[in-house]
């Protein structure tokens, strides 16, 4: 019962936080809030995220003035095709002991070692700088010369790729793409938006932003989203969602059939689910519906269909095949 208690108080004071941290990064960042809250709900499920738009869009300022707003410790990565492994994880150097006169091996941590790290243009690096990262990413720790260290906690790797550029980069396998938890895209702004980002660009009034949650509190609401309850008609809503997108199979949609190569697997099913309890946590309720599952089903799908070249001669979209699936499943259909 206490523990039920404490965690509606948390949901409580998270709901006035979310309305505060919108304010607060609101001063730097213009529009944006659906990005924004895909942001913190993937923090909240302990998950990562690709974040896919072209240049200008202030994708490294939203996520610097969100590790301010929530007291976390930010580092940025340029990825660049001669980065190494260990300027990511860092390196054992050795240092004379000025006590004992003897040599040792010390270590210097590397930009990995921070709460929320971003890493720009993750598809510039070679295969083998892209695994060191996702290694981290997956076991949340760097080994070093035979020594496991851990990551900070809460640790969230945002890595953004540039949609435009593709000559001499190296994308992401489609296994690789799958650890991610989130495909983020991030839209021009509006014309009213455009304006107050030009205004405010260009004027000298320095912005600042006050912090809003902190490391321990957000530990805490990763705890609390996952004991968040779910009826069956929840899972199996989700679970027909993920079933109907794999080509070839019993269940698979006749669009699916035509336009997809490649559906979706079981993480995808279980990062729904979580992600649907973080979305309905971050609108201060304890309980998941079928429409929290539908809200995350475009950045849970999104990198996670691939199309074949039917879609793509039609001009069919990931976002035009998910839709057809969510209006495919009804969502009150009961339990198998």
């Amino acid at each position: 019962m206490n523990s039920t208690t404490s965690d509606v108080q948390m949901l409580e004071t998270l709901r006035t936080a979310h309305q505060q941290m919108r304010q607060e990064i609101g001063k730097i960042i213009i529009g944006q809030e659906k990005v924004l809250d895909e942001l913190l709900m993937a923090i909240f499920c302990r998950g990562h995220a690709l974040l896919v738009g072209v240049p200008g869009l202030a994708k490294t300022l939203m996520v610097s003035t969100l590790a301010q707003a929530l007291d976390l410790t930010f580092k940025r990565i340029q990825f660049t095709p001669d980065l190494m492994p260990t300027d990511i994880t860092g390196t054992e150097v050795i240092q004379d002991d000025p006590a004992t006169r003897q040599r040792m091996f010390k270590f210097l941590p590397g930009p990995i070692f921070a709460n929320i790290v971003l890493a720009d243009e993750i598809n510039r690096t070679p295969p083998k700088t892209q695994a060191a990262l996702l290694e981290s990413m997956q076991e949340r720790k760097a080994s070093i010369g035979g020594t496991d260290y851990p990551m900070k906690d809460p640790f969230f790797v945002l890595a953004t790729q540039n949609p435009i550029e593709q000559e001499g980069t190296y994308p992401l396998p489609e296994a690789q793409l799958d650890r991610f938890l989130f495909m983020i895209k991030v839209d021009y702004p509006n014309d009213a938006e455009e304006e107050q980002i030009m205004r405010q660009g260009t004027s000298d009034t320095p912005l600042i932003v006050s912090k809003v949650l902190h490391g321990d509190d957000i530990l805490k609401l990763q705890h609390i989203v996952r004991r968040v309850p779910v009826a069956d008609h929840v899972f199996h809503y989700a679970k027909r969602i993920t079933r109907m997108s794999r080509p070839g199979t019993p269940e698979a949609a006749d669009f699916i059939n035509k336009w997809v190569t490649w559906g979706a697997g079981p993480r995808a099913s279980m990062n729904m689910i979580l992600a649907a309890k973080a979305h309905a946590v971050l609108q201060g309720r304890h309980h998941v519906s079928a429409d929290d599952v539908a809200a995350v089903a475009d950045p849970i799908l999104r990198h996670r269909l691939i199309t074949n070249f039917t879609a793509q001669s039609e001009g069919v979209t990931i976002e035009n095949i998910v839709q057809r699936l969510l209006n495919a499943v009804p969502k009150n259909q009961a339990a198998a």
